[in-house]
């Protein structure tokens, strides 16, 4: 504690920053709140941000105590979360960086607010901010599309501008929303029918719209999840508890039932947060239906089409049936980018072969098979859960792996699984679910010095009004 307080003054400008950030957003300066939530007190926002701004001094001081002399021309495919906090790293970590990201995107999104702009509490323009104000300086930023990888002569061939050449590749594009495979609707016709899914932008903004005339007028609401690994597993269970609760704070929930279909065989897959994941579910009165999948939607007609399977002995029986609904939030099928199958880079064969994430050492990151490769975030086969939280830990990690390879050594770090899942309850609390790879909770400071088995007023504090500056001044910055 001593070293932290004598710490020089520079890295406590961060703090300072992220704190007047977080504080506009909740319009504490001129005492008002303005967003969709219930008033916080100042003095719980202060106490987790002192804690968060603590821990990123000791994050900066870290990072800032590792360099490099390694050489090599590093080239990151993908600028999201993961590909931008790899370049942010590896930039201060290495005396001569030579790094290229190959991303198209103009906008570097926080992908987790998205289910905030769906619930009224974000602005859309809240979560998004030019792609170019976080590329390092003296990283160049190749505005492309990649096609394919040619792993075996270290060549990448992108949609205009031809082959790049590397040494080392860190494979972070992120995942695949695979649209088509729920048949009857496509991106183009996201919303129609009042078929929603935040798992888009465009589809979280739709999907505010549409709740507000939900919970107004009534009726039927349905809920699913997908039968793929998928980014962030707790987004439909917190667009559907922020329905119920949008309801009751309109005195409509009378006039809607809502129901949750999942297909996997429980609600939730971390022993410590389960149970009373399930008591709010049922609490609020929305049944839950295990081992179903959301096969089609019929959108003129307002008809999701289902399939639930079940094991009888030996024998597998799949019945289909149809719900008519009023209001659905779906969310579809994902996979690794195409190029990752096309590039043999994914899992050809076993439970992960249909999805094709890229197989990875769990713990180092490390290609299986090519072992200048490190692949980290969403499009990897790591086995847990594909957040922003997740990324966080994983990138200095994997940066620190790349440059032990880098430097002819074995890569030493070792990642555990851990992930949190903030899984938002109502308008003012969120289960904040953190855990490795065992499924054993890991909470992180301050939270694990309090019982987080139940709903919490401070999580939602930090979900709400942290985590996003923390994101954007910290984490792409590579000082989080």
């Amino acid at each position: 504690m001593f070293y932290i307080i004598l710490y020089p003054i520079r890295p406590f400008l961060f703090i300072k920053y992220s704190f007047f950030t977080a504080c506009k957003n909740i319009k504490l300066l001129n005492g008002k709140n303005k967003m969709n939530s219930t008033p916080i007190h100042r003095r719980d926002f202060l106490r987790l941000m002192i804690a968060t701004g603590l821990l990123s001094v000791v994050s900066k001081q870290e990072a800032n105590a590792f360099s490099s002399k390694a050489k090599g021309k590093i080239v990151i495919v993908g600028g999201g979360a993961a590909g931008i906090s790899m370049a942010a790293r590896l930039n201060k970590w290495l005396k001569e960086p030579c790094i290229t990201i190959i991303d198209p995107n103009e906008r570097q999104y926080y992908q987790p607010g998205f289910t905030l702009i769906a619930s009224g509490v974000y602005e859309p323009d809240d979560v998004w901010k030019k792609q170019e104000d976080y590329i390092p300086k003296g990283v160049t930023w190749i505005k492309d599309s990649v096609t394919t990888i040619d792993p075996v002569i270290n060549e990448i061939s992108t949609s205009k501008n031809g082959k790049i050449s590397y040494d080392f590749l860190v494979l972070t594009p992120g995942l695949q929303i695979n649209w088509n495979k729920v048949e009857g609707i496509t991106y183009d016709t996201l919303g129609q029918g009042n078929a929603h899914c935040i798992y888009d932008f465009n589809g979280a903004q739709k999907t505010w719209k549409a709740m507000q005339e939900f919970t107004q007028s009534g009726g039927k609401g349905l809920f699913t999840d997908t039968y793929t690994k998928h980014k962030c597993g707790g987004a439909p269970k917190k667009i559907c508890l922020l329905t119920e609760h949008q309801s009751r704070k309109q005195k409509t929930r009378e006039k809607i039932t809502l129901g949750f279909f999942t297909a996997s065989n429980e609600l939730y897959d971390v022993p410590y947060f389960t149970p009373r994941l399930l008591e709010i579910y049922d609490e609020r009165n929305i049944p839950i239906q295990t081992n179903v999948k959301i096969k089609g939607i019929d959108t003129q007609s307002k008809r999701a089409y289902f399939e639930k399977s079940e094991t009888r002995g030996e024998e597998k029986i799949i019945t289909p049936f149809t719900e008519d609904y009023d209001f659905l939030h779906f969310t579809p099928p994902m996979s690794a980018p195409d190029f990752v199958r096309e590039s043999g880079l994914g899992w050809t064969e076993g439970k992960f072969a249909d999805e094709n994430w890229v197989m990875v050492d769990k713990e180092t990151m490390v290609h299986k098979q090519y072992s200048n490769i490190v692949s980290l975030g969403d499009c990897s086969d790591l086995p847990t859960s594909k957040t922003s939280a997740a990324i966080r830990m994983q990138v200095p990690l994997a940066a620190k792996n790349l440059i032990s390879l880098m430097e002819g050594k074995e890569p030493a770090e070792k990642y555990n699984g851990y992930a949190a899942c903030p899984i938002v309850t109502d308008y003012g609390h969120v289960l904040l679910c953190e855990f490795n790879y065992a499924k054993e909770r890991e909470n992180s400071f301050p939270f694990s010095m309090m019982d987080m088995s139940k709903e919490s007023r401070l999580a939602w504090i930090l979900k709400v009004y942290i985590l996003k500056p923390l994101f954007f001044y910290g984490m792409l910055r590579g000082r989080a």
